[in-house]
């Protein structure tokens, strides 16, 4: 038994190889852990937009495209970009806001156009993140990847009571499913051997599946309507290009770079047990901001690293390229297939739940972590606590910020992931480097 762990922790490390019928239920594994929150935000902005039916429905099919070429390029970068680690790229939940403001005033055309712009700045300083990479201290990433954690738990909470706007939400066939598949994960997790234990998220969610078809909550009628192959359209939409779209938009990326700094530097301390490198940190922004701006060439909105994939890795440990490019490989496919992508859309936002909960819940702890491994005293421990009570505190009370011109109000009342960055950045900065050394002068010079 001593020897079928060792092979087994060695065989899923970073480069390790591992066979393909080993790697593809990891794969799979988190393909369906992302699929559903990686069509959401474009489902809400279209919506925000006045998108018809069709055109949604190709984006749909895009969205898993490219961030199928995101992934590949995150595991296996391009010259400066990508990070050379497992992080899943998907659409990000961090743009909605804003960009249902902008779609529903200016139009989906000026979102694509404020989308290209934004993406190649944060891809730009990616590149350069050396020269200010030292403003996001640990601490500082500590705080984002925290309050990350914190505000997924109510994604996942409603994802198992059955998704935002369910007209059934809250029914005791959704929790009756979601706490079914919980208790299978925490079951399998328990009981299984080997590398079984890591696949407790995959078990979850297929006993999850079938026992929602079983109880009629799986609608397959759609799965044939976007034909068996399609090739992804390339600007389906011609950008057009506000400032004032631009401006807040690009304000919004760098909030996502911070939280793809988090995401990766917490995949890093839970997966691999070390500290983020500087050229990982400005691989991984690199690819976000560019990959942001070729995704908005197909008419999609930016992606980055996803929370939920992250939190699979804490989870699992496994960290193996190879068996999160099989995933990537699955997204590629749904993208030129679409009755792939329908059938893994089929998926009841209660199964999702029943695993999410207990995945965000580990980026919580991982930046739990992060913040135990710098050292708490008093200018981290005020950093901390004032990043946190702020941030999370006043998005609790949007109105606080009504004073605000609406742009404004759309990036911070509902984001406290933007809040805690902004607060602990200037913190950081503005702060003593050594506030008790600070106090000892001051006594000295009384």
């Amino acid at each position: 038994m001593k020897n079928e762990n060792v092979s087994v922790e060695n065989i899923y490390n970073l480069d390790g190889r591992v066979p393909l019928g080993k790697a593809i239920p990891f794969g799979v594994q988190h393909i369906l852990a992302m699929f559903v929150a990686n069509i959401a935000p474009i489902i809400i902005v279209a919506g925000a937009s006045g998108l018809s039916g069709k055109e949604l429905a190709m984006l749909l099919q895009n969205c898993m495209f490219v961030a199928g070429i995101g992934t590949m390029i995150q595991l296996y970068p391009v010259w400066k970009i990508g990070a050379r680690l497992p992080i899943v790229m998907g659409v990000s939940f961090t743009f909605v806001s804003i960009l249902c403001f902008v779609g529903a005033s200016y139009g989906y055309n000026t979102v694509i156009g404020a989308v290209i712009i934004g993406g190649i700045i944060e891809g730009t300083l990616g590149i350069f993140a050396k020269y200010w990479r030292k403003i996001i201290s640990p601490v500082v990433a500590a705080c984002v990847v925290t309050t990350i954690g914190f505000s997924l738990l109510n994604v996942g909470a409603n994802s198992f009571g059955g998704g935002v706007g369910a007209k059934d939400f809250g029914s005791a066939k959704n929790l009756l499913v979601g706490t079914f598949t919980l208790v299978c994960c925490l079951l399998f997790n328990i009981l299984a051997k080997s590398f079984w234990k890591q696949l407790s998220v995959l078990f979850g969610l297929v006993m999850g599946y079938i026992l929602s078809i079983f109880m009629g909550m799986v609608d397959f009628s759609g799965l044939l309507e976007g034909g068996i192959v399609s090739l992804p359209k390339i600007l389906p939409f011609v950008p057009e290009f506000n400032i004032s779209a631009i401006i807040a938009v690009t304000v919004i990326f760098l909030v996502s770079a911070t939280e793809t700094i988090g995401d990766t530097s917490a995949m890093v301390v839970s997966g691999l047990d070390r500290d983020i490198t500087e050229k990982e940190i400005s691989g991984s922004l690199a690819c976000d901001g560019y990959m942001s701006s070729v995704s908005a060439l197909f008419g999609c909105l930016p992606i980055t690293s996803f929370s939920q994939n992250v939190g699979l890795i804490a989870m699992t440990k496994v960290v193996n390229r190879f068996t999160i490019m099989t995933g990537a490989v699955c997204m590629l496919l749904c993208g030129l297939f679409p009755p792939l992508g329908a059938f893994f859309s089929t998926l009841p936002e209660c199964v999702l739940g029943g695993c999410t909960i207990m995945m965000f819940g580990s980026i919580v702890v991982s930046g739990i972590q992060m913040m135990i491994r710098c050292k708490l005293d008093q200018r981290n421990t005020t950093i901390i606590a004032l990043s946190l009570g702020i941030g999370i505190g006043f998005t609790q009370v949007p109105e606080i910020f009504n004073i605000f011109p609406q742009m404004v109000q759309e990036v911070l009342a509902t984001n406290c992931v933007a809040v805690v960055f902004i607060v602990a950045v200037l913190l950081n900065l503005l702060l003593p480097k050594s506030m008790e050394i600070g106090k000892i002068k001051a006594k000295e010079e009384k």
